[in-house]
């Protein structure tokens, strides 16, 4: 008997215990439900800081409910803060419990992702949404952009590549040729030292000329009198144009005997020129 009393008693603290309990959870949910009321009002007269202080307010008060994070990612993605709101819109989508709190989370994330050009990343939380609410047009019309712009950010995916292999090749090129320029100069540099130490090796007169080892030029002079000049393929060397020049006064010395043999006899002729 005493044993159902104690029992009894056990179960009433406990019962009291938990509807203490469950009153706390109600009147922070309440609390924090204005606090997301008042700062949605902030919100609408842009006074964004401010509302930003009550939706955090809210979500301490009550962490495990969707609603405070939700807002404060809606400010955040007003602002242009989207690394903000993304992660305040997953942990929105994580304590969400119903079909209706997850279909609005999955579908602000999408739209985060799209403004942060995340498309395939943006085509699953559109999935998502759609899992949880397969009616709503908006989401099905987000859901088809974001699959296109995935499929054009992947096809580009292999032109950018194709890009910067077509960088790196014109690039090893460029170094290759300033390779070869360099090689260039380097031999350049070096024959032209070359020729400067040949000119300097050369003895020098007493005026600090070049001194040559031919004297005055004359060895070479007699050397090249004596040499006869080579003719130029298709030009007669000298010996030849005298050879001519010597037949063809013969031959007028001969038609001029002719000549005055004829005068002798009076009779008329008519000479003719061979060319």
């Amino acid at each position: 008997m005493k044993l159902q009393i104690l029992a009894i008693a056990l179960l009433v603290c406990f019962s009291s215990f938990a509807q203490e309990g469950d009153k706390a959870r109600l009147k922070a949910e309440k609390n924090a439900a204005n606090l997301v009321y008042k700062a949605n009002e902030l919100l609408e007269e842009e006074n964004y800081i401010e509302a930003e202080m009550e939706y955090r307010r809210a979500i301490s008060k009550a962490p495990n409910k969707a609603v405070g994070a939700y807002n404060l990612a809606n400010s955040y993605y007003k602002k242009g803060n989207y690394g903000e709101a993304l992660f305040r819109t997953e942990e929105a989508a994580k304590n969400a419990t119903t079909k209706e709190e997850k279909h609005r989370a999955f579908h602000n994330l999408g739209n985060i992702l799209m403004q942060k050009e995340m498309c395939k990343e943006a085509v699953e939380a559109f999935k998502n949404a759609l899992r949880n609410n397969p009616t709503d047009e908006e989401t099905r019309y987000n859901f088809a952009l974001a699959k296109e712009c995935a499929e054009q950010q992947q096809d580009g995916g292999g032109e950018d590549d194709k890009k910067d292999e077509d960088k790196e090749e014109e690039k090893d090129k460029e170094n290759e040729e300033k390779k070869q320029d360099d090689k260039k100069e380097d031999q350049d540099k070096k024959d032209e030292g070359d020729k400067d130490k040949k000119d300097g090796d050369k003895e020098e007169d007493e005026n600090g000329k070049p001194k040559d080892d031919k004297k005055d030029g004359k060895g070479d002079d007699e050397k090249n009198k004596d040499q006869k000049p080579k003719p130029k393929p298709g030009q007669m060397s000298p010996q030849q144009i005298k050879n001519i020049l010597e037949a063809m006064q013969n031959q007028e010395q001969k038609v001029q005997e002719k000549i005055n043999a004829e005068k002798q006899k009076g009779a008329k002729v008519r000479t003719e020129k061979d060319w």
